[in-house]
């Protein structure tokens, strides 16, 4: 709705909602009634408390969760014309009346019409008719046509399902994959170095390692996370750690390393992606790495809200060769893949 509309005014008291809306552009949610009616009528007089109370406005079920935008577009242009609007399908299958299951008659289906949403109304003209009759009908359209108003329609879509029974959720699903961008497989690879400090608490993939030492650096210096953050920002083209964490901002002294990763985690599924995997590895000469590994993968796999399946922590040694043969500091690698919708740029 949001690219077509001004504002949307949702209504419900579902604790599930605001969790649902979160990060749209959407007024604050308002509580619904007992009945369809009594939920309208709670929008509409929401809307009604703007400084600029809308001209027309589209009623939505939210049992509708997915609707083509041109079916949005048609309501609204031809609501230059009628004070009511309904996007409906032609009824294509036969009718039968049933009592007691036998069949009783046949139904001409001429002339007969699946109604759906979003219905389009004059605003003024819909609010009165929700406070004059207060009584239960299946649509708002149904309003208008007891008051003796005409409203047309605009052809609908099959896609616009209404859940009602179990299986309905399957065809949504169908619906939703046909007609989303492909997802298309991202990878980025990451590397990152520490020295060694005196007085640090070495804290490596989100867990305190007993040591000696510690990893130098602005933050707690954790490689494990740096690294890994590093390999999913590669993946999204969103640059580095430092590019969102620059060093240079007193703010993220000493920060915990955790919320660099569940930063880069949200960045993944604000952009509708999915982690499929994430190998770590730990190149060090001590601490020993491997009584650690599996607490390091539950940790990491929470923070990026994944199971821990997808993540895999590993070490290995250079043989005594270079700074980290000679325990000057610790360096970690990672490789990630991720699924990411093309945006076709």
């Amino acid at each position: 709705m949001l690219p077509h509309v001004d504002v949307v005014q949702p209504v419900g008291s579902d604790p599930l909602l605001a969790e649902a809306l979160k990060g749209l552009d959407v007024l604050p949610p308002v509580d619904g009634g007992a009945e369809r009616h009594d939920s309208v009528r709670a929008g509409l007089d929401a809307l009604a408390q703007l400084p600029e109370p809308p001209d027309l406005v589209l009623v939505h079920d939210g049992a509708r969760p997915y609707v083509p935008a041109r079916v949005i577009t048609d309501t609204i242009a031809a609501l230059e014309q009628h004070k009511g609007v309904i996007p409906a399908l032609p009824v294509s299958d036969t009718l039968k009346k049933v009592e007691n299951d036998l069949i009783t008659g046949t139904v001409s289906r001429a002339g007969l019409w699946r109604a759906q949403t979003p219905q389009g109304f004059s605003f003024p003209l819909l609010r009165e008719l929700h406070h004059r009759h207060r009584t239960a009908l299946t649509d708002d359209a149904g309003l208008l046509e007891h008051a003796g108003h005409h409203v047309a329609i605009v052809m609908g879509s099959e896609d616009i399902i209404k859940l009602t029974v179990s299986e309905d959720l399957m065809r949504l699903d169908r619906v939703m994959d046909q007609n989303q961008p492909p997802m298309l497989p991202r990878v980025g690879l990451g590397y990152d170095v520490h020295a060694f400090a005196e007085n640090r608490k070495l804290i490596l993939c989100g867990i305190d390692i007993p040591h000696e030492r510690g990893l130098a650096g602005h933050s707690d210096a954790d490689v494990g996370i740096h690294t890994l953050c590093d390999a999913i920002y590669g993946a999204l083209a969103e640059g580095d750690i430092g590019r969102h964490f620059p060093p240079s901002d007193d703010k993220w002294r000493d920060m915990d390393s955790a919320r660099f990763l569940v930063h880069a985690g949200d960045l993944i599924r604000s952009k509708g992606g999915m982690l499929v995997n994430a190998d770590i590895t730990i190149i060090c000469e001590r601490p020993k790495i491997g009584p650690h590994a599996q607490a390091m993968r539950e940790r990491l796999a929470e923070l990026l809200k994944v199971n821990v399946s997808r993540i895999s922590v590993k070490a290995t040694t250079s043989e005594r060769l270079g700074f980290t043969g000679r325990e000057e500091g610790i360096a970690a690698t990672a490789a990630v893949s991720l699924m990411v919708p093309d945006s076709g740029e």
